[in-house]
């Protein structure tokens, strides 16, 4: 055979069982360069003050959702941390390069004691923010996200309808990309933690 033909096959067989680990620049990102996201400071689950800028070098998770969402929040959560933490076994040098944060669209009910309980069951370092009405309206706005009440058979009992968009934000505070997120009543899982860990592995560096 001649050397040069073995040479090629030899050559598209390593790349076949070592693809490419190049990651496109981040100025690919599907969500660059839109104006979503801005500085904010909010209150943390354990009550201390906390600002979007003090995690500026991390690239950033950011979820807006409620504790008490009855279908939608809670196995987001779940596949997004249990990808997060795909991502940091199979990247243990990127461990910590990845910032959660779960931001509550209901803040009435959402206090630090009520978020603390929900974050601890998802990722050791995923942050809940909660804040007064006029502070989460404006971080939502900033982040295109749309939220509202809707009222129930009491007064307690209302939920909070609200976009479903994991963003993944770059170490500048910047939008990358949306992570997958499951569509409620669809047989396929969009939001299987291995696709959210693929995600990340597109981006995060």
């Amino acid at each position: 055979m001649n050397k040069n033909v073995t040479f090629l096959i030899a050559t598209l067989a390593l790349t076949a069982c070592n693809p490419s680990s190049e990651q496109a620049p981040l100025s690919q990102a599907p969500l660059a360069g839109a104006a979503i996201g801005g500085p904010f400071t909010l209150t943390d689950q354990d009550g201390k003050q906390r600002s979007y800028a003090e995690f500026d070098g991390k690239y950033r998770i950011v979820y807006f959702g409620y504790t008490n969402c009855p279908d939608i929040c809670t196995p987001d959560m779940q596949h997004l941390m249990a990808g997060l933490s795909q991502f940091e076994k199979a990247k243990p040098g990127l461990k910590g390069k990845v910032q959660p944060l779960f931001i509550t669209v209901d803040p009435q009910r959402d206090t630090p004691a009520i978020l603390k309980q929900f974050v601890a069951a998802f990722h050791p370092r995923l942050i809940g923010l909660t804040g007064s009405d006029e502070q989460i309206s404006s971080v939502a706005k900033s982040f295109a996200v749309h939220y509202e009440r809707v009222e129930g058979s009491s007064p307690e009992s209302y939920l909070m309808s609200h976009s479903q968009t994991p963003f993944l934000m770059g170490p500048d505070g910047k939008p990358l990309a949306l992570l997958p997120a499951d569509t409620p009543n669809t047989e396929p899982n969009e939001g299987d933690p291995k696709l959210v860990a693929a995600e990340l592995a597109k981006w995060v560096r």
